[in-house]
């Protein structure tokens, strides 16, 4: 079964399309996890309290959604031991049953591409299957040839990617709405172009696209350029977009489930316990509490496409 199919069936299994951002900032982790912060600690210690941290979150969201999205930068912050709790994340994640997207954000040529798409996608022997991702983001920046490489990785494993086409950033205009065609255009494209030897049963792709859900207005003109593509939809909550915000990149399937997209929140759900709505309760209880309030508001906002 292929990423898009796979990811489809966790969706409907869980009955929402919400996606949880894992990014462990240091500087934001709750009280008892304060000495992750501290440089004056052993490194291989620091990394293993992140690990247990992330581990924390995926117990608390695990079954009740498809997949989960760390980003690899805050991991790399404590070298080797970092990425060796990325890799005991990653397999964490997929112990509770859940996809793990990537967020790596590579974009490089050739061999280097190809040896990314190994580190993350197809590992070099039987025991990094675990630590393995199910899809990752991708900078699409370089062209064809930096992409090639992991689309030639996602048709021998059946793998994932998403494609950078509109970002959530509030700069991303700079050049992603440069030209005309405007660039995020040609990039959705393209998109289209690489997915469609990806297609799964489910009728959507395993090669996806990201589009900030903080441009609401924009998203039915992406969906009807990229009509049988995934969206992954960063920028709900604590960048402002809201459930309205992302419908016009979600459908039905056959079976009544949302499809189409992924809404992602990071830190509105990993540290909602900073958030004052939340004063009080246990970071875990504000975690729960805000992913419930997550997706009640999709679901909600979901219905009136019915």
């Amino acid at each position: 079964m292929n990423y898009a199919d796979r990811l489809q069936s966790s969706i409907e299994r869980c009955g929402n399309a919400c996606l949880v951002g894992i990014d462990p900032h240091l500087e934001l982790l709750p009280p008892e996890y304060a000495d992750v912060r501290d440089a004056r600690r052993p490194r291989a210690e620091r990394a293993r309290r992140l690990a247990l941290f992330c581990r924390e979150v995926i117990d608390v969201v695990g079954g009740k959604v498809a997949a989960i999205k760390p980003q690899s930068a805050f991991f790399e912050v404590l070298g080797a031991d970092g990425v060796a709790a990325w890799e005991t994340v990653v397999s964490d994640a997929h112990a509770a049953g859940l996809l793990v997207i990537g967020d790596v954000k590579r974009g490089d040529i050739a061999t280097t591409a190809a040896a990314y798409a190994t580190a993350f996608l197809e590992g070099t022997g039987p025991d990094d299957a675990p630590s393995l991702c199910d899809a990752v983001t991708l900078n699409p920046f370089l062209g064809s040839d930096s992409v090639e490489p992991f689309l030639d990785a996602c048709s021998r494993t059946g793998k994932g990617l998403y494609l950078l086409v509109r970002t959530s950033n509030k700069g991303s205009a700079d050049f992603q709405r440069h030209g005309s065609p405007e660039l995020s255009h040609l990039v959705a494209d393209k998109v289209v172009q690489w997915g469609s030897k990806l297609m799964g049963a489910s009728g959507w792709s395993s090669v996806g696209a990201v589009v900030g859900a903080t441009h609401g207005a924009e998203l039915r003109d992406f969906r009807a350029r990229m009509p049988r593509t995934p969206f992954l939809l960063p920028g709900y909550g604590a960048q402002g977009a809201s459930a309205h915000d992302v419908l016009g990149a979600l459908e039905f399937s056959a079976n009544g489930a949302p499809c189409g997209a992924l809404v992602n929140s990071s830190r509105g759900i990993t540290f909602a316990w900073r958030d004052k709505v939340h004063a009080g309760k246990h970071w875990k209880d504000a975690t729960r509490d805000s992913l419930d309030t997550m997706i009640a508001e999709i679901g909600s906002a979901l219905s009136a496409l019915r």
